[in-house]
């Protein structure tokens, strides 16, 4: 079969029409199913199993730099809820309401969850009295609610899976700090875990977290060149506290109000991980995140040895990799459609002819390159494959981010990038909100995030003329 041919008819070319690729995907690969709840979904067992390898990588650094896990409930009272005024004015037409228990009337609304901020700060308010109680340093993995008017699975849901750390500190250097290592967690995560090339900066004032004093981004670039918001990290300063009533003795035993952080990302990642990779085939999974890293199809398996010396290698991989065996009766070419469908990341071949010669064939899911290796080599191959697969992932979609990154000097040269082609927009920008909404306006870019550290490109701004403060990157989000 020609290396360019496509195994999976079922699914639709992404340049035919994205959506609906993503949807087959989704659906074939069976990460997830529909609901009779609108905008809500079953994450199906392959799905969750890629979630579970992102949560065990992330709750394993974050315990690390020292956050312990924690649960808070799942609704919170209104009267709790209206102590942040700009906290609930950015939420409210997503929240949903709890109105009766029972039969009865509730005296007071119950909000379920959209983010947990008045909950962590009604429990700190109880539990921090002196600067010797802190830093406070929580997370939680949970599922909140945002009743969302458009859904798409994974990237926007009425309910979602996430985790939200929160954590609260003597000083605001202390708080910053914090902001800006769990952005570089998430950047790390990304890289050396998905093999996504995210890009990280501020979020300008416009789309910065309600109640936030500033909200810093990881923005992922999918096939389609949007932008997919992927992982967010939040400075409160003391405003938060300060609605809640925290405070606690400092060192001069004066009573002072502490400094707050929040960070988080989501079952959204599953979603950009089919965007930044899946090809026309179908998943291509990053191999650290992988249900199933390295699976073994038996060629011939009717044939004497076969399923034995399969057996054999699956006991010997299963102490380096997550490996498994196709005992089916489909056929080979079935069965190498359907894992390279599902993304795994190597695919082992093994049968008569290749016992006899004591080797194996090895395609990798990535480029489909085959390779043949000794059997007694496989403990040491397995592992560098599986690297060079996760580089050749990242070097892949670097390289795309690149090629649909463009710059602009002036409106018009903004305008016509934006018309003509897909990806990010390099521009200047004054600063002024204005000048973010006509960009808005008239070509449906916003603002992803500010990179000031890359140096300027112009000295004006691309849309106004004026003086410019900021280099940022513009883009279509989902």
């Amino acid at each position: 079969m020609p290396k360019n041919e496509k195994l999976v008819k079922e699914i639709t070319s992404m340049d035919e029409d994205f959506a609906k690729w993503y949807t087959d995907i989704v659906k074939k690969a069976e990460l997830m199913d529909y609901s009779s709840v609108k905008g809500c979904m079953v994450i199906e067992p392959y799905g969750y199993a890629i979630w579970e390898n992102m949560v065990a990588i992330l709750d394993k650094k974050f315990k690390e730099l020292g956050h312990q896990n924690v649960s808070m409930p799942m609704f919170i009272p209104e009267s709790l809820l209206q102590k942040e005024k700009d906290h609930i004015e950015g939420f409210a037409p997503e929240v949903a309401w709890v109105t009766h228990g029972g039969e009865e009337k509730l005296q007071e609304r119950l909000c379920i969850r959209p983010t947990s901020e008045t909950l962590f700060c009604e429990h700190y308010a109880k539990i921090v009295h002196s600067w010797r109680d802190l830093p406070k340093l929580y997370n939680q993995w949970c599922s909140v609610v945002r009743w969302e008017k458009t859904t798409r699975p994974f990237l926007r849901s009425t309910e979602f899976q996430w985790q939200e750390g929160h954590t609260i500190h003597e000083t605001p250097e202390e708080a910053i700090n914090e902001t800006m290592q769990m952005l570089e967690v998430y950047y790390d995560f990304f890289k050396d875990c998905l093999a996504i090339p995210a890009i990280k900066g501020q979020k300008t004032e416009s789309e910065k977290f309600a109640g936030a004093e500033s909200t810093y981004t990881i923005e992922a670039l999918m096939h389609d060149g949007k932008a997919l918001q992927s992982a967010t990290s939040h400075y409160f300063g003391d405003h938060f506290a300060k609605a809640f009533n925290i405070e606690f003795q400092n060192r001069d035993n004066k009573p002072q109000s502490p400094y707050q952080t929040s960070w988080g990302c989501t079952t959204r990642m599953i979603g950009a991980i089919i965007m930044a990779h899946g090809d026309d085939r179908g998943l291509v999974l990053p191999p650290k995140v992988a249900p199933i890293q390295a699976v073994i199809i038996p060629i011939a398996m009717q044939k004497e040895g076969v399923l034995e010396k399969a057996n054999e290698l699956k006991s010997r991989l299963k102490k380096i990799c997550r490996v498994k065996v196709d005992y089916t009766e489909k056929s080979p070419g079935w069965k190498f459609s359907e894992y390279e469908m599902r993304g795994v990341p190597l695919r082992i071949e093994i049968g008569p002819k290749d016992i006899e010669k004591n080797q194996c064939v090895i395609v990798r899911r990535d480029n489909l390159g085959k390779t043949f290796v000794n059997l007694d080599e496989l403990e040491k191959e397995i592992p560098l494959l599986l690297q060079k697969v996760h580089d050749g992932m990242y070097q892949k979609a670097l390289e795309r981010r690149n090629n649909m990154t463009h710059e602009a000097h002036d409106f018009e040269e903004f305008k016509n990038t934006a018309e003509n082609n897909v990806g990010f927009i390099k521009a200047m920008w004054c600063g002024d909100k204005v000048c973010e909404k006509a960009a808005k306006e008239q070509t449906a870019f916003t603002s992803r995030c500010i990179k000031d550290e890359e140096g300027k490109i112009s000295d004006k701004c691309a849309i106004c003329g004026k003086p410019a403060k900021h280099l940022v990157y513009w883009g279509k989000a989902y």
